[in-house]
């Protein structure tokens, strides 16, 4: 039996060379998990790590209850490491953080109280604790994004979300669709989200692994490729089943 099914709430966690950061999500998940106000795991994703991340994990999820973790053999990207982390939840909800801990957990606490009535509840960075120039990329990025999606979405970079678990397994997912959820959630018939501000803080560990290609770049090419699948979505809802 999948072992998230014991729960209300699975918290995925995409991991990739973050062993200076493992401490520090040991501690928070610990904190949070014992008051969380609905019954919630942590999932983590070790994305192919080349440093001591993948080692760490298990021994804190062996030490854990409520702490599990999967593996890719290598490297296959963010959007791939949340895609995993929803295939394998068997729970109701799930969301989604970064290791980084520029979000916290805690404010999970802010999200969750919509996450029955809307499919995709995200966060909003309240002052962001980055450079001027990564928020400049950012306010660009999302503007473009908006104008080509028509999703109103205000901070799609926010890695703080919990998602209704069926709506997130139709999802379309491809390369960098971590960045396009809230247009992604919308193609769906009759689904809905919601922006809540939460906490922003400074990097303290670990290195960024967002560069101005896969902040900008990437993303301008990805916005092209969401207008052709919107065009191109399948919609359906089944009224009658034998099954």
């Amino acid at each position: 039996m999948n072992k998230t099914s014991e729960y209300q709430f699975t918290i995925v966690v995409p991991v990739y060379n973050e062993a200076d950061n493992i401490d520090r999500l040991e501690e928070a998940f610990s904190t949070y998990l014992a008051h969380a106000s609905r019954r919630t795991c942590v999932l983590f994703v070790d994305d192919g790590s080349t440093d001591d991340s993948r080692r760490r994990i298990e021994e804190l999820c062996a030490r854990n209850e409520g702490f599990h973790c999967i593996g890719f053999a290598r490297n296959a990207g963010l959007s791939a490491a949340i895609k995993a982390g929803i295939d394998c939840t068997e729970s109701p909800l799930v969301g989604y953080i970064d290791a980084d801990l520029q979000t916290s957990p805690e404010d999970f606490e802010l999200l969750l109280p919509y996450a029955d009535e809307y499919q995709l509840v995200t966060g909003i960075r309240a002052r962001r604790r980055d450079s001027a120039f990564k928020r400049f990329q950012s306010r660009f990025a999302n503007g473009f994004r908006r104008m080509m999606t028509h999703d109103g979405a205000t901070d799609t970079g926010c890695p703080l979300k919990v998602l209704q678990r069926d709506t997130a397994r139709r999802i379309p997912f491809f390369k960098g669709m971590h960045r396009f959820l809230p247009a992604l959630v919308l193609l769906q018939e009759g689904a809905r989200y919601r922006e809540i501000p939460v906490r922003h803080f400074p990097r303290t560990a670990g290195v960024s692994k967002f560069h101005l290609r896969n902040r900008l770049v990437q993303p301008f090419m990805d916005c092209f490729a969401y207008r052709w699948m919107k065009r191109r979505a399948i919609n359906y809802r089944i009224d009658r089943s034998t099954l």
